[in-house]
């Protein structure tokens, strides 16, 4: 079935607000079968009319989001009711609803709000648990050779659980029945979109997969749908090719496949971090249960600092440099040393646009991982690009790193033992 998504709001336009709908939607409606096929942002006002009018005849089912509020922008409902020639008329449920919401709030309710109380008769009222406007939903009308109509209100804890409990059961019943095929994602980290799609793009297209990458700094994901028979088949040749580079099957990040899989070892971990400021702990404790495992994080930005806080000799920053293999081991050393962790981190190195050198160029980095009561493993790699790609791309190595070690992986071939001046450029 061809579904449309339009999206409603001036605020969307200006950038004031960020449009999360269509995700939240495309994720809903695909286990049932279904795909959005187009999506339209307008401002408030005519070009909603305009808009919605051109998918009449050409879509089955179009989602709208927004402008079903009191205010004078928020018109929505009433040119769709234009549209399909019907009249609104007043609910006293609806306003029950409303009267009570504003009653549980001790607010005062204006004579606007009580707008929102209006709707077609031909329309099934979706009710909102979360705010005063409910959605309606309009079936199609042949006459008017319009589609399935959904209006849906624009704030997303208003949305969100509408659309699970009402109006995906309602979808469901459209939906065909026979829904063929499924989706599986492949999240790689360490290797460039390129490098990934020349290795597996040609035999999963040949398959008859429709395939699909998507890049972030450090990480690919590897996007099939297809039947579950051939995705079993394509599933088997991508982990056969791309399996040491595979994190997880799922929508999981890094970090909590991370946290998950040293909370499952019942393993601790410490950070000690100089370039990348902080990054490395903020994505780790951004997961939730990661007070269970992760002990401290020591950002060390002055060389003074990564000798007071992590006991770093003085000696060994002046004849090798803060940016170097035998400081960031020494950092990940005295971290597990400080913290009493089981694993450290540690992260040193140029994020530019300055203070590079011939010998160590703009994003030169050295990741380094201790683990109490072996040997340090440390790595030197170059991301020459803006600083806050630089972070991630090194936040990204290390985690990557620490959980090949965790799990059993191979290493990457970058890795290196002291003394090594080997340089291993990495894709970003």
């Amino acid at each position: 079935m061809r579904i449309e998504v339009l999206n409603t709001g001036t605020e969307l336009m200006l950038g004031n607000v960020v449009n999360t709908h269509l995700s939240a939607i495309a994720q809903a409606v695909f286990p049932i079968g279904l795909r959005i096929e187009r999506q339209t942002t307008v401002p408030d006002g005519e070009a909603i009319r305009e808009t919605l009018r051109e998918t009449f005849g050409r879509a089955d089912i179009v989602l709208v989001t927004g402008g079903l509020g009191p205010t004078t922008d928020d018109i929505t409902r009433d040119i769709t009711a234009e549209l399909l020639g019907i009249t609104l008329e007043h609910d006293e449920e609806i306003m029950r609803h409303i009267a009570e919401r504003f009653a549980r709030r001790g607010l005062r309710m204006s004579e606007r709000v009580k707008l929102q109380a209006l709707r077609p008769r031909e329309a099934t009222v979706l009710h909102n648990a979360n705010g005063t406007a409910p959605g309606l939903y309009f079936p199609a009308m042949a006459g008017k050779n319009s589609p399935h109509i959904f209006l849906l209100p624009g704030p997303p804890r208003e949305l969100l659980p509408m659309l699970r409990e009402q109006v995906v059961p309602i979808l469901a019943t459209l939906a065909p029945n026979n829904v063929e095929f499924e989706m599986r994602t492949y999240r790689i980290v360490g290797m460039g979109e390129s490098a990934v799609e020349e290795m597996v793009g040609a035999d999963l297209l040949a398959m008859g997969i429709e395939v699909g990458y998507c890049a972030r700094p450090g990480e690919v994901d590897v996007r099939l749908i297809a039947a579950p028979a051939l995705l079993d088949r394509a599933g088997a040749l991508v982990k056969e090719r791309l399996g040491a580079s595979i994190f997880t099957t799922d929508a999981r990040s890094l970090e909590q496949v991370v946290i998950e899989t040293l909370t499952s070892r019942n393993a601790s971990i410490a950070t000690a971090e100089s370039c990348t400021g902080g990054y490395i702990a903020n994505k780790l404790t951004n997961v939730a249960g990661a007070s269970r495992v992760f002990l401290a994080g020591y950002v060390t930005y002055a060389n003074e600092a990564k000798v007071a806080a992590l006991g770093v000799d003085g000696a060994l920053i002046e004849k090798h440099g803060a940016v170097s293999e035998p400081v960031a081991r020494a950092m990940a050393e005295g971290a597990i040393q400080r913290s009493g962790s089981a694993f450290a981190i540690a992260t040193t190195g140029i994020a530019g646009p300055d203070g590079g050198s011939a010998e160590k160029p703009v994003g030169t980095v050295f990741i380094a991982l201790a683990k109490r009561d072996a040997a340090t493993v440390t790595q030197k790699h170059c991301f020459p690009t803006d600083r806050e790609t630089f972070k991630q791309l090194v936040a990204q190595t290390a985690l990557d790193l620490l959980l090949r070690t965790l799990d059993g992986r191979a290493l990457p071939n970058e890795t290196f033992s002291e003394g090594d001046g080997g340089c291993g450029v990495s894709a970003g």
